[in-house]
């Protein structure tokens, strides 16, 4: 199964931890800021920002593989992942802090959102293991050059030697082709709640 030590370094292209969690959130949820699923759960940019900082601060730096493009000392393109053998838990301070400030940030409207999307997701994971691909974005300044393929194409390379199976929840449409380039399958529709946008399950096997 993959390890990150599989993952070929690329020029320009740097795997970060903790002391990066804002440059993290600072690029996911500028790439997001859009998403019709993230639009419905989060409400506004500010919750979204928040809550991918703790995510990335008590689930993904920590526990997974993280990586940002830079160009000329900017950060313009960044994934999460959770690889084989990843938790996927954060401590329950963790998750405590998670969930006060998506209620801080977007009221009790917004936690009963993201506790429904949470929960969805887990229903559909894969049962074996997988390299789950949590977010993939790329911030206002890099769209349309292909940087989040630069981002993808070394892990899903090591997917494919170490047999390795990739997994993800496509929460916006127009990302479909994108995902299908990449050799992603869609699995099924769901939908976090009745009136939610919905999530595309994908997977990827490999080749």
């Amino acid at each position: 199964m993959l390890k990150a030590s599989d993952i070929a370094p690329q020029p320009g292209i740097q795997t970060v931890g903790a002391e990066s969690v804002t440059a993290l959130a600072d690029i996911t949820a500028d790439a997001f800021r859009d998403d019709p699923f993230n639009r419905w759960l989060f409400g506004g940019l500010a919750p979204m920002h928040r809550t991918f900082a703790n995510l990335a601060q008590h689930i993904y730096a920590p526990n997974g593989f993280c990586q940002i493009l830079n160009e000329n000392g900017e950060g313009l393109a960044a994934t999460m992942w959770l690889l084989p053998g990843d938790k996927a838990e954060a401590t329950g301070t963790g998750m405590l802090k998670t969930y006060w400030g998506l209620f801080a940030s977007g009221g009790p409207g917004a936690l009963m959102r993201g506790k429904a999307a949470g929960d969805a997701m887990e229903k559909h994971h894969p049962a074996e293991p997988h390299a789950y691909l949590f977010t993939v974005g790329v911030a206002g300044a890099g769209r349309g050059r292909g940087l989040g393929r630069r981002l993808l194409e070394p892990v899903l390379a090591a997917c494919d030697r170490t047999g390795t199976k990739a997994y993800l929840e496509n929460s916006n449409p127009a990302n479909h082709r994108f995902y299908l380039s990449l050799g992603f399958e869609r699995v099924e529709l769901f939908h976090a709640t009745p009136e939610s946008p919905p999530l595309e399950a994908m997977q990827r096997l490999p080749r």
